[in-house]
């Protein structure tokens, strides 16, 4: 119980024992209930020895703390402006709203940016563009070793787990999945009912905790794995090895929200805290993880397999190509986690200061895999505040062939971004197990505005590169992004970043890669 609650019970203990000893009016007592109540706060604040500030300023010392509480709320609402918001301006929140509402998302006079300002980015168009096709392409995902390839649409549901997500936000996500015909990644905290129920097309994430498939001592259960991956709504199967909020460091999920129904679905104890080690069991080295990954298909069937990470050591990732050119095996893809990404709650340090940003990831993977000729073997996915038809255009000019969004995908079913997703107290239902709140997300409402925002995104993309002059995102080029550099200068990715032709790092390996690509060791980790 709260301070002031404690008060309050105080004051009407001592209130109801005056009125019946002294019969004086009840009238009279609680006109001067407030008066009351101040002075045993004060009195309270002045003896506690928690707070300095109350001990100072009793009574008044509480204002600071409303007003820090309130702040978030304060800066949204009153005080950021359309543009400058973080992590997601109001300008991006409100497109993904009006979209996911069906309605309209244009904006009059302007752009409120400063165009000039170093670091703004822009598409450049075509004196010749094309008309936007009206059924929007697929990437086809399975290599040569996939016997049921998958053909991935260019935006989907980005892995959030049941346990971080209500019941009812994983029902909306999966059924506009199934409506608008995309993907919906599990995340790694296993594969519910809430997944299984719309019939949305699912991959199935597993992480370094194996729930789902796990043993009772927490290693890979390859049986239960087999038969979970069998079920006709998973397409494809991919490995967790890092995400971008936290690279590096496992999860934690309080055993007071393991209720029975989590425990189920994560083969865990009920009521017991679970913490994802940093590391995976069943592999220690590169060569280990591409025999893993293929194992991992077998068992799966044939269908697509492939890992996800926050990009670290280029060194690192190199030794996985190489691992992957001895073995003669690869995944069918990889799904790029930018630093940036940010659905799980992390340490600030963590969230701020470790991983790479997904365009640097993305250049990094993309070129590994070019200059190993394994690219045209693995697909790519981008992961990292994708919000708009612009930020997706921009990942495939970049390297991707897809992308996925979380924080996007909750702004449809309502995440009005409080920040409170780790404290189970969600004002919106989105990303709380608290059923009272949970309840306040209405599944039937929510399903359709997934779809739709999901739909008028990737028409948004399409249209921009039909402005762009391409209809096909294989058509994408480097120089049709460009970024100012100054107030005087701008260049286009072509220019900013190195692009390798393919094969180069096994013929002649350039002089700015040489030194990590000689290093890396398909048999070790090399830092």
């Amino acid at each position: 119980m709260t301070r002031v609650g404690i008060v309050l019970l105080l004051l009407l203990a001592a209130l109801t024992a005056a009125a019946a000893t002294a019969r004086i009016s009840l009238y009279w007592l609680f006109a001067a209930l407030p008066l009351m109540f101040l002075a045993l706060l004060g009195v309270w604040d002045l003896a506690q020895r928690r707070h300095s500030v109350l001990r100072n300023y009793p009574v008044l010392g509480h204002a600071r703390f409303l007003m820090e509480r309130i702040r978030p709320e304060l800066q949204q609402y009153f005080i950021e402006r359309n543009y400058d918001g973080r992590p997601f301006d109001r300008d991006v929140r409100s497109i993904v709203y009006e979209r996911a509402k069906g309605t309209a998302a244009e904006e009059p006079y302007g752009t409120e940016r400063d165009v000039y300002r170093p670091g703004y980015e822009f598409l450049v168009p075509s004196m010749a563009p094309r008309e936007a096709p009206r059924t929007p392409p697929r990437v086809r995902i399975g290599g040569p070793d996939c016997t049921r390839p998958y053909d991935m649409a260019l935006l989907n549901v980005s892995a959030m787990s049941f346990g971080s997500l209500s019941a009812n936000a994983i029902l909306a996500l999966n059924g506009g999945a199934a409506a608008g015909g995309f993907a919906h990644d599990t995340g790694e905290g296993g594969l519910s009912a809430y997944h299984l129920r719309p019939g949305g097309d699912l991959v199935w994430e597993i992480g370094t905790g194996y729930f789902g498939c796990r043993t009772p001592d927490g290693d890979f259960d390859p049986g239960e794995f087999a038969d979970k991956a069998a079920h006709d709504h998973v397409k494809c199967v991919s490995l967790k090895l890092s995400q971008g909020a936290k690279p590096g460091i496992g999860g934690v999920l309080p055993g007071a929200k393991v209720n029975a129904e989590i425990a189920e679905v994560r083969d865990v104890p009920r009521g017991r805290t679970v913490v994802s080690p940093p590391y995976h069991r069943v592999f220690s080295t590169p060569r280990e993880l591409v025999r893993f990954l293929a194992r991992m298909r077998e068992l799966a069937g044939g269908k697509p397999t492939g890992f996800k990470l926050c990009v670290g050591s280029r060194r690192q990732f190199l030794a996985v190509c190489k691992a992957m050119l001895e073995e003669g095996t690869t995944p069918d893809f990889i799904v790029v986690d930018g630093g940036e990404g940010g659905t799980g709650a992390a340490p600030l340090e963590f969230a701020d200061h470790v991983g790479t940003p997904l365009t640097e990831g993305l250049l990094t993977v993309h070129n590994a895999l070019v200059g190993t000729g394994l690219r045209d073997r693995i697909r790519i996915g981008a992961s990292g505040k994708i919000a708009t038809g612009t930020d997706l255009v921009k990942r495939m000019v970049q390297g991707a062939d897809y992308g996925n969004a979380a924080r996007a995908m909750m702004f449809a079913v309502g995440c009005i971004q409080a920040q409170r997703c780790h404290t189970n107290t969600c004002p919106t239902g989105v990303t709380t197990q608290d059923p009272r709140r949970a309840r306040a997300l209405d599944v039937r409402d929510k399903t359709p505005r997934v779809q739709r925002f999901q739909e008028a995104t990737v028409a948004s993309a399409l249209q921009l590169m039909a402005s762009m002059g391409v209809t096909d995102p294989a058509e994408l080029r480097p120089h049709m992004l460009r970024r100012r550099i100054d107030p005087w200068t701008e260049r286009s990715y072509a220019d900013l970043y190195e692009w390798l032709e393919p094969g180069r790092l096994l013929a002649e390996p350039p002089r700015s890669w040489a030194a990590d690509w000689h290093a890396a060791d398909p048999d070790r980790f090399t830092v």
